[in-house]
């Protein structure tokens, strides 16, 4: 039924699926090559322009973006690597929204404790999905994290809250100036 939805016509081209033009763009190397090349390509120009190490020449930088783009395309290990990683940070990015969505509904977005929350959750869920695509590439060293897990997440979690509560405790100040009384107090003006 949804074939029917979705079909449509390019120039002489009638009929076909969305999934038909993204299955051949697939076999012809477009996901594997064109898109990892054009990804690291605009990083390195873009990384290079904004340093300006070699000035304003952006000659040299668009060589040595189009240098480090088609070297980091000579194995299948880019494109490997962004295939195992995107669909991860896709469903990564699609758990952040509805929680920032469910978050907006009941939560004053001014709260502090609830943007450090938001981003304990957002770490937690970059973690985890870089450790999936390191184990699934082959990057992990044996069992340790495997084994570990309960421990490592542990004291990272004691890690944060230690840097909230430092990040929170500071000098604290003794008076606004005069007419100053406290911290819910409103400043008074000096009679004249």
């Amino acid at each position: 039924m949804l074939d029917k939805i979705f079909t449509f016509q390019i120039g002489g081209y009638y009929g076909g699926t969305f999934g038909d033009i993204i299955s051949s763009m697939e076999q012809a190397g477009f996901f594997s090559y064109i898109l990892p090349f054009l990804l690291i390509f605009a990083l390195i120009f873009g990384i290079l322009t904004r340093t300006q190490i070699f000035k304003n020449n952006k000659a040299i930088n668009a060589v040595l973006a189009l240098v480090v783009g088609l070297l980091s395309l000579q194995f299948n290990f880019v494109p490997i690597f962004f295939s195992e990683i995107f669909p991860r940070l896709g469903v990564g990015l699609a758990i952040i929204l509805a929680l920032l969505i469910l978050a907006g509904l009941f939560f004053d977005p001014k709260n502090k404790l609830v943007n450090y929350g938001l981003l304990f959750v957002g770490l937690i869920i970059f973690f985890v999905v870089l450790v999936q695509t390191f184990g699934w590439v082959g990057w992990t060293s044996g069992f340790i994290f495997y084994d570990n897990w309960p421990m490592i997440i542990m004291g990272i979690v004691v890690m944060v809250v230690l840097a909230l509560v430092f990040n929170s405790v500071g000098p604290k100040k003794q008076s606004e100036g005069p007419g100053y009384s406290g911290f819910w107090a409103q400043p008074h003006e000096p009679e004249a």
